[in-house]
């Protein structure tokens, strides 16, 4: 079996929504699993931690997961066009994985949501790519072959799978959300298994 890892950090259940819709298209391709793994919160205030084990949820990620990993779907939600601040520190700590080139050659997607239509999906969706490139991972978008994509009046983008969660967080996905969403995990499954062929 091989792994794809999902991170992601979801705030009020969109994001992992998102992300366990994508666990689902993934683990549809025979011999590929999908591995959830979220990240802590920051504070502003340095006293305080987060617990070792999450109450509830995916376990916190290690960078043992990016090495074990074939592929990554990596998901955040929108914060002013950018992602959330706990996905962009646990980045920023990655530079040892960086110069091992521990992700180089591997496919990878992202996905998000916001709070409202035109609240930044696709400029946070490219701001999470920005990480993956300087690893050396290769960027996997939503083709307009997926027929929701030019229907949805919710969300979905060619950078990838997207929720409009509206004014009061609704973590519940649209059909074409929900849809985008599985084709997007089972097409990076697809993906890691052509790369992975002798």
């Amino acid at each position: 079996m091989q792994d794809i890892l999902i991170l992601y950090y979801s705030h009020r259940g969109s994001v992992r929504a998102l992300a366990e819709r994508i666990a689902r298209g993934i683990e549809s391709v025979p011999g590929i699993q999908a591995r959830l793994r979220t990240v802590p919160r920051i504070s502003t205030t340095c006293e305080t931690v987060e617990p070792t084990v999450p109450d509830a949820g995916a376990p916190y990620v290690e960078l043992s997961d990016l090495e074990e990993c074939a592929g990554l779907a990596l998901g955040s939600p929108v914060r002013f066009g950018n992602m959330a601040a706990p996905m962009k520190y646990f980045w920023d700590g990655t530079i040892a994985a960086w110069q091992n080139g521990t992700l180089s050659g591997k496919p990878a997607c992202v996905f998000t949501s916001s709070g409202s239509q035109h609240g930044g999906n696709e400029a946070t969706l490219l701001s999470m790519t920005l990480p993956l490139l300087h690893h050396g991972m290769l960027i996997m978008g939503l083709p307009f072959t997926e027929p929701e994509l030019s229907s949805t009046h919710t969300a979905g983008t060619p950078y990838g799978a997207s929720h409009v969660a509206g004014p009061h967080g609704s973590p519940t996905l649209s059909d074409a959300e929900s849809k985008l969403a599985f084709a997007q995990g089972q097409r990076l499954a697809l993906l890691v298994k052509k790369l992975s062929r002798p």
